[in-house]
């Protein structure tokens, strides 16, 4: 029982690297998709979405503590694709994660997410997921077929969607465009996104605007709080939360969750590829 909790604790610490992408894994709203042929489906018009938020080059190394412990580290990286999907340029967007220190000796993490996201909008288009948690072994490969509202998993099998489906990464670049410019204590933004199979309406509830100190400087952010299940690793729907930056590129900066065992906390370390003079004091 205490390996399970443990690997579900750094689970929830490693995924928080996409923003808390993963924690829609526990949210209350999820929905089984419905298997079709995606050959017989009607074509949609994909959305153009204004990204000033980031660009290839960008590059973000966070710190992972469990307590006062350095757990592990993450690098997040924007490419330019090699590859073209149905002709259309995308990003490649590389998340890695390892554990450090005592972490790794006795519970090795190494994990690595791809997102191959189109440039217009904003929407991923392939998901790789690889990953080794303590010996649990994740290995997914999803095909996204936007313009049909759908999606085929690595077995091939086609399931239906919705529009602008997202996956755990590229829930997170998605989010960052968003416009918060007008957002109000309260306010609860949705995405939804596909996690194991399942899709999810990931919901963010924006909190404020606060001063963070982390180890790449102090920031001028916005606080959201995922809106999450309470009663399995955290004790309360708000005992997690999430800082921003407060500028066009919604920079994740810091992370930090109270759960049944301790905290976990994921806070930025170092970042190049995108400027944040506007907010670093």
């Amino acid at each position: 029982m205490l390996r399970i909790l443990i690997r579900k604790t750094m689970r929830t610490l490693f995924l928080t690297c996409a923003w808390i992408a993963g924690t829609a894994t526990l949210s209350a709203q999820s929905s089984k998709p419905t298997p079709v042929n995606i050959d017989n489906l009607p074509n949609h018009t994909l959305r153009q979405v204004q990204n000033n938020a980031f660009q290839v080059g960008e590059r973000s190394v966070y710190r992972l503590h469990y307590g006062v412990v350095d757990a592990g580290l993450a690098t997040i990286t924007v490419n330019q694709s090699e590859k073209k999907f149905g002709g259309r340029d995308c990003y490649h967007i590389v998340g890695e994660g390892y554990s450090i220190g005592s972490f790794d000796w006795f519970f090795k993490v190494r994990d690595k997410y791809e997102s191959y996201v189109d440039k217009q909008a904003i929407v991923p288009l392939r998901f790789k997921r690889n990953c080794d948690e303590g010996g649990y072994l994740v290995n997914q490969d999803y095909y996204f077929f936007q313009h049909k509202r759908a999606f085929k998993n690595r077995k091939g099998e086609g399931f239906s969607a919705p529009a602008n489906l997202q996956d755990m990464v590229s829930a997170v670049f998605y989010a960052r465009t968003m416009d918060f410019s007008s957002a109000k204590e309260g306010d609860i933004f949705t995405i939804p996104t596909l996690v194991d199979d399942e899709i999810y309406k990931l919901k963010m509830k924006y909190v404020g605007k606060e001063t963070v100190k982390v180890d790449a400087g102090t920031f001028n952010c916005l606080r959201f709080v995922p809106i999450v299940q309470k009663g399995r690793i955290f004790k309360k729907q708000d005992d997690l939360s999430v800082w921003v930056t407060d500028d066009a590129h919604h920079l994740p900066i810091l992370a930090q969750a109270k759960i049944q065992v301790g905290s976990v906390k994921m806070e930025l370390k170092e970042f190049s590829g995108v400027d944040l003079s506007s907010v670093k004091k």
